[in-house]
């Protein structure tokens, strides 16, 4: 049985604008209509699962899509800093910024670790590939920066070196634990195998 999963990123927000960790904002207007433009050009899928931020769950509703909750794909915790600027942390914490992008382990900010994040989205990857027909996922940028970093088995370090922009899908399929990847094409326009 060959699995599927296509992750789709939240359409733009004022924090992704503005380049802030995420606050639990709303995505915007901007951004709602792009997603419901792309209402319908995804592929069909057994089942759909949704991020429990704000700007995920808008975005599926957007898109057309009802899906289940998925916690466990919730977005990176990122502790005290949430809701500020990577500008702002460096300016305040800059050896906890460097620790931060430099060790996938480290976690200065009180949250979660890259590594942690990335133990999480590889738990539930593994469960994903033992579902019949394909799984779409709408998650935040740095969920589907995890899976791909899971799903093709690079070092965590690789993670902050793949970009994720709003409103893409990015596809993975594979077979007995090996996938492949399908890089973030748009959700609107887009070709469905």
């Amino acid at each position: 049985m060959t699995s599927r999963v296509s992750f789709v990123s939240p359409a733009m927000s004022p924090s992704l604008r503005r380049a802030r960790f995420y606050d639990g904002g709303p995505i915007d207007e901007g951004g709602a209509a792009r997603a419901r433009e792309a209402a319908g050009a995804l592929p069909g899928a057994a089942r759909v699962v949704v991020s429990p931020s704000a700007r995920c769950r808008q975005t599926a509703a957007a898109l057309g899509l009802d899906g289940d909750d998925a916690p466990e794909l919730d977005g990176l915790d990122v502790g005290r800093w949430r809701g500020r600027t990577l500008e702002q942390v460096a300016a305040a914490e800059p050896e906890a910024v460097a620790r931060w992008l430099g060790d996938p382990g480290s976690a200065p900010h009180g949250g979660e670790s890259v590594e942690a994040l990335c133990a999480r989205v590889a738990r539930w990857l593994a469960g994903a590939a033992a579902v019949e027909g394909r799984v779409v996922a709408v998650v935040e940028p740095d969920v589907v920066r995890a899976a791909v970093t899971v799903a093709l088995d690079l070092p965590a370090a690789v993670f902050w070196r793949l970009d994720v922009p709003p409103l893409t899908v990015t596809e993975l399929s594979g077979r007995a634990g090996r996938w492949n990847l399908r890089l973030g094409r748009p959700a609107a326009g887009a070709d469905t195998p």
